[in-house]
């Protein structure tokens, strides 16, 4: 091969080389997109993926639908997931329990940020602490000064779930204790806390709005960086001098490692371009979900600082859970 003919060679593989990215992306998808939601049917997970997929669906012309695949705390899937091809066809709904405080409580098998290729930060809804009417505390500082002298109780809906670690972050900070009454499930804690077997409790506002709004649970602070507007009344920690309770229960679209980046680029521009359309916040609002769109970069920054978050308070306050 004389020396023009290998230069054109060349010239040619690299326009192929820098084509071939946009080529994927414009081909893709070419058959279903599966989104795996890590929970049983109902609920905030499950919501976010059918809308997700319902979006995607009319973007790309190509049928998403969500598959269900509970157990294990969301591990089960994880797993599936982190071990799927890395092609686009099988997606995952990823949140705070998969990619957060599994993580950082418990052996799983996968790792949440090595194994997984971050897509799209979909949005996040706050905790917010709420209390008992019989307990005699209508803000925060008289309801750390009253569990300081009292045998105060705080419910959460599982060992190392977030419902249990933020009440431990809170613990912590203010100072007192507290007995803690792990359930199987937020609804069998809310249904104590209302009866007043227990004290007080930190769940996702969706599960608790329409209690608070019955008057038959005080709110106390919410965490997040603002105050959220289904309840302006309702302080953040933040500004009530609790720095660090930021985090919040967040949704998010990942996929196996590896996955091509322009597939990455496709699915998250099209996910951003649903974030922004007032149907999808009305819809998400009805879950007190604040939209967080993101670049698939600025997601797999967000999941690594959740992971730092829940892991050092784990170690802290030595919650490791045994499999």
């Amino acid at each position: 091969m004389n020396r023009r003919t290998l230069l054109a060679a060349l010239g040619a593989a690299l326009t192929l080389a820098c084509a071939a990215p946009a080529a994927l992306a414009q081909a893709y998808p070419t058959k279903t997109v599966k989104i795996v939601a890590p929970v049983q049917p109902g609920g905030g997970v499950d919501l976010v993926a059918r809308t997700m997929a319902e979006r995607y669906n009319k973007a790309f012309g190509q049928a998403f639908i969500v598959e269900n695949q509970s157990g294990g705390g969301g591990v089960i899937a994880s797993q599936a997931v982190a071990r799927a091809t890395p092609d686009g066809y099988t997606l995952m709904l990823g949140y705070v329990g998969t990619h957060g405080t599994n993580p950082a409580v418990r052996k799983v098998p996968y790792d949440a940020v090595k194994d997984f290729t971050p897509i799209a930060m979909v949005g996040g809804t706050p905790n917010i602490l709420v209390v008992n009417p019989g307990v005699p505390a209508n803000d925060l500082k008289s309801l750390i000064a009253w569990a300081k002298a009292n045998k105060a109780s705080y419910g959460s809906s599982g060992q190392g779930s977030l419902t249990h670690l933020a009440m431990e972050q809170l613990k912590q900070a203010a100072g007192f204790d507290a007995v803690h009454a792990p359930y199987r499930g937020i609804g069998p804690a809310i249904t104590d806390v209302l009866g007043g077997q227990i004290h007080m409790m930190m769940p996702g506002l969706a599960a608790a709005l329409p209690h608070i709004k019955g008057g038959k649970m005080k709110p106390i602070a919410v965490t997040g960086l603002k105050r959220h507007p289904l309840l302006p009344d309702v302080p953040t920690f933040e500004e009530l001098g609790f720095k660090g309770f930021d985090g919040v229960q967040w949704y998010g679209i990942v996929g196996p490692a590896k996955l091509p980046a322009a597939i990455v680029k496709s699915l998250n521009d099209e996910a951003n371009k649903a974030l922004a359309a007032p149907e999808v916040r009305e819809r998400f609002a009805g879950e007190a979900l604040q939209v967080m769109p993101m670049t698939p970069e600025q997601f797999g920054n967000y999941i690594k600082a959740d992971i730092a978050r829940w892991s050092k308070l784990a170690k802290e306050r030595n919650i490791q859970l045994e499999d």
